[in-house]
């Protein structure tokens, strides 16, 4: 910027930045104010800064300007009769108040001054050729840069300019404005001087400015190359590397939706801005490419981001459908959520962006765009379209019910070492009292081939199990805890090596909870064996190890179960219930000699179907033939049958209060089921 001028010439002028919204000019106006500030060597360049829009009117918009002027010389002896003369213009131009409030006057000094405006050359005019010859000694220049005057007032803008082209006309000062021109030229042609006239506004401006400088259209080369420098160093900052995957969707999410959005160096500089903010305790704990996609939602659209929330069910893929969207084709799924972002306020051009994203993140959705996803990729990713993982993306961090990927790991190897500290203490809390999540997560690291603690998970999923206060889940609530422990252990015992299964599953059987957990999940186990195998015309031999497992564990059941044999029928125990039942599948044999022989000493067959068939077994069938094939493994159905004898001939009697009620339902039900259906028969 050359500051040389021919005789005469009036050493001063304004230049203009011109560009558009977050076209870049504030970072462009910074990088010039640094790089002259820095070059400062006594001779260079002096920098002030102004902000019009702090100031309301002329008057205190002037005091300012003079006031950072002044700031902005030199504090020496060489410059105090400039910065004398500077201040004394501004006071010559303003109101006493307006003087007292920059100045900070006190009343003793408010008086001198009026002393001072009435004696002597005190006129603007004398004031202002005072502060241009002891600008002219200086020798430096100055400029007073001034930012987004196209976000000002008409008036506020009428104001700003007339002190930049008349009252502040000053030898060495030169300003340095910026704008967007559609904007301003609409700001103009809204205020009375100019009228609705965009020739006027744009002759109005060409007497003000003497030098545009407009900056050059931001390529999209340049939009994709700030995208990439930014990304990069959001990952730096958090100590993230993105995977071959993460770059695919990445890419593809970028490439198909958010290019057209983030085409300014601000709308980059936001997004990325936003996204380094808030990842915070997040990184590692969330998939960092949805987070990405969420944070974009979040600050390009923030009301469509608040119907994730409000549609959180129904995006999870964990909402109960109404009879109404059962039968939904696709098409029908995708104009709802159209619907939704409109009356949200999405503009019709951004609408199939934002629902592309939306398909990218939630499952229900992709599968509507006609995508493949399933939710378990999106579980092991840890995405926001896992109800597990959801709430970490709306709340910024890791919510206090739930357990951060760090202390989830820790608390794995320390189970794995035996040597557990507060994060397996905490683990082993959150599967007594958050079981569904915990064991999903559990096999969300399984399904990733993450080596697992399967011996200690399985003991300590033993020690557990009843204890569990995890509410129930899923439609109708029949997602129970224990139900989710029952599909943990099957899957853990499976990968252990068959000689290691049956000592683990004794262990699991020491205490009467973990026998029943155990008796469970050895019969899940067998089952799946034999569902897997490839004959089914002959059957196949028993494994050694599922012997070997069944022996073991109809011994701790035994054991478990020896206090109850000395006590009456109705004594049993609801453990002891579950265990006698849990019996059939490890030792029938034993099961049935043990109970044969309570019933030849004190146990009545009918008080003892009683107390194994509870009344809350309706509305479903009192004895099915599920329940017979149980209770001829446990009892025998000839046996039973042979003791209870003549009540099963005797025609049902009236009965005096419900636990008869009950008995004679069990009598007529086993009535049914003699002489027509045996065990095993449809």
């Amino acid at each position: 910027m050359s500051t040389s001028r021919t005789p005469g010439e009036a050493q001063t002028g304004v230049l203009a930045l011109i560009g558009s919204w977050g076209s870049g000019k504030s970072s462009v106006l910074g990088k010039v104010t640094r790089q002259l500030r820095e070059s400062e060597n006594g001779e260079g360049w002096l920098v002030a800064e102004l902000n019009p829009w702090l100031y309301s009117d002329l008057e205190s918009l002037t005091l300012a300007l003079f006031s950072e002027i002044r700031e902005a010389l030199p504090n020496d002896e060489r410059w105090s009769e400039a910065r004398q003369k500077i201040g004394g213009f501004g006071q010559a131009i303003s109101p006493l108040g307006k003087v007292t409030a920059l100045f900070g006057l006190d009343s003793e000094g408010l008086l001198q001054e009026v002393s001072n405006r009435i004696s002597g050359d005190t006129s603007a005019s004398a004031a202002k050729r005072k502060a241009e010859e002891a600008l002219r000694k200086a020798g430096r220049p100055l400029l007073v840069v001034m930012d987004d005057l196209d976000r000002l007032t008409p008036e506020e803008l009428l104001v700003v300019f007339k002190l930049v082209r008349l009252v502040g006309h000053l030898p060495g000062v030169y300003y340095l404005i910026s704008f967007d021109e559609r904007t301003l030229l609409d700001v103009l042609q809204r205020s009375e001087l100019v009228g609705n006239s965009e020739p006027r506004a744009r002759e109005f401006l060409e007497k003000i400015i003497q030098v545009r400088l407009d900056l050059p259209a931001f390529r999209e080369r340049d939009a994709d190359l700030l995208v990439e420098r930014s990304l990069a160093a959001v990952l730096a900052s958090h100590s993230l590397t993105l995977t071959p995957g993460e770059q695919q969707r990445l890419s593809e999410a970028y490439y198909r939706h958010l290019q057209a959005r983030l085409r300014t160096p601000r709308a980059i500089k936001r997004f990325f801005g936003q996204a380094d903010a808030t990842l915070g305790q997040l990184a590692g704990n969330v998939d960092i490419v949805d987070f990405l996609l969420v944070t974009f939602l979040r600050t390009s659209e923030p009301r469509a981001y608040q119907l994730l929330w409000q549609h959180r069910a129904e995006l999870t893929g964990t909402s109960i459908d109404l009879p109404s969207r059962r039968d939904e084709r696709p098409e029908q799924q995708i104009d709802r959520w159209r619907t939704r972002l409109q009356n949200k306020g999405v503009a019709e051009q951004h609408l199939d962006d934002v629902i592309g994203l939306l398909g990218m993140l939630f499952a229900p959705l992709r599968q509507a765009l006609g995508y493949g996803a399933t939710p378990q990729a999106i579980a092991l990713r840890r995405g926001i379209g896992s109800i597990d993982y959801f709430d970490r993306y709306m709340v910024f961090g890791i919510p206090d019910d739930d357990l951060p990927e760090h202390t989830f790991d820790t608390a794995l190897q320390q189970l794995a070492d035996g040597a557990l500290g507060a994060e397996a203490g905490e683990l082993l809390l959150r599967l007594r009292d958050d079981t569904q999540r915990i064991t999903r997560r559990i096999q969300y690291k399984r399904a990733a081939g993450t080596p697992l603690p399967v011996a200690a998970l399985l003991k300590a999923a033993a020690q557990q199990y009843g204890r569990l206060t995890s509410a129930p889940q899923g439609v109708f609530g029949l997602f129970t805890a224990d139900r989710a422990m029952d599909f943990l252990t099957r899957d853990l015992l499976t990968d252990l090596a068959e000689p290691e299964r049956p000592a683990i599953l004794k262990t699991m059987a020491e205490t009467p909870d973990g026998a029943v957990l155990s008796a469970r999940t050895l019969q899940r186990v067998a089952a799946r064996a034999d569902s897997d195998g490839a004959d089914h015309a002959q059957a196949a031999p028993t494994p050694d190890w599922i012997s070997e497992a069944r022996s073991l564990i109809s011994h701790e059941i035994a054991q478990h179960l020896t206090p109850a044999a000395s006590r009456p029928v109705h004594g049993l125990t609801e453990l002891e219930i579950t265990l006698i039942w849990a019996w059939r599948h490890t030792g029938p044999e034993d099961a049935r000699t043990w109970i044969n022989q309570r019933l030849a000493e004190e146990w009545t067959p009918l008080d003892l179907l009683a107390v194994l068939l509870p009344p809350d077994r309706t509305p479903f069938p009192l004895i099915d033939n599920d329940t017979l094939q149980s209770l001829d493994a446990l009892i025998g159905l000839e046996g039973l049958y042979s003791r209870l004898g003549s009540l099963l001939d005797t025609p049902a009697a009236d009965p005096t209060n419900p636990q008869e009620e009950h008995q004679q339902r069990i009598l007529q039900a086993l009535r049914q089921h003699r002489g027509g259906d045996t065990p095993g028969s449809s």
